[in-house]
């Protein structure tokens, strides 16, 4: 059936529906995670440490996890335990050379109190300086922070604590294998605020182990690929609130 004209002969137009807003547009942008990044093998340097040694295996994976979230599009990571740390270490070392020169320079008789101050101060110092690592720093291997802009300023904040777990004793033997190897503990805390850290959006924990073994073959080369992608899962997983 042909379509009516109107008054002045002309055929109306046909009628479209309305558009829907897109969800997608008006959804704010989710922060890209560490699953996102892409390394290609050019960026990697061959990894290799002492299988029975765990203090280079800890520290393999330290490095790797650092390296790995501290990426421009990710953290940025905060070196504020470290810079406390170097500050109480030099205050030391300068006290403790101004503290011998003075002695060295003026009688010993007259030198004996500027002496003692020195010496207790350098000792307060380097107490500081113990006592700051083992309690305030701990296990904290990475402190990161981002901020990204959707509609207003989101900070996100994730921390980051590392530790060995020793294998059972009733499965140790000579050679590690993934019944007997050590395991690489993570404690993962991650916030994200708003407004100046006001306005709580999200926040996450998590604590997952995963043995040595699988990370390194048997001639202790690392399977950077392998940490990574498990790194990745149990950050993008705190990030989404799965963690336990």
């Amino acid at each position: 059936m042909a379509p009516r004209k109107n008054a002045k002969g002309l055929s109306p137009a046909p009628s479209t529906p309305a558009r829907r807003p897109s969800s997608v547009a008006s959804s704010p942008e989710k922060p890209p995670g560490p699953l996102s990044i892409t390394i290609s093998p050019e960026e990697r340097e061959v990894i290799k440490v002492n299988n029975y040694n765990v203090s280079e295996l800890k520290n393999a994976c330290d490095d790797a996890l650092k390296r790995y979230l501290s990426r421009p599009v990710l953290f940025k990571q905060i070196h504020l335990h470290t810079d406390v740390r170097l500050a109480l270490g030099w205050a030391g070392v300068f006290t403790a050379a101004a503290t011998g020169l003075y002695g060295w320079k003026i009688d010993f008789e007259k030198s004996k109190p500027g002496v003692w101050v020195g010496f207790i101060l350098y000792l307060v110092l380097t107490s500081l300086q113990t006592l700051y690592s083992y309690f305030v720093e701990g296990d904290t291997i990475f402190v990161g922070r981002r901020k990204t802009f959707s509609k207003r300023i989101i900070t996100e904040r994730i921390t980051i604590s590392s530790r060995t777990l020793s294998a059972s004793s009733s499965k140790l033997s000579l050679k590690p294998s993934p019944t007997n190897s050590p395991s690489y503990s993570l404690s993962i805390n991650y916030v994200q605020s708003t407004s100046g850290g006001k306005s709580l959006l999200a926040k996450g924990r998590t604590h997952e182990a995963k043995e040595y073994s699988a990370f390194f073959d048997e001639k202790g080369v690392m399977a950077q690929e392998v940490f990574e992608r498990w790194i990745g899962e149990l950050v993008e997983a705190v990030m989404e609130g799965k963690g336990a």
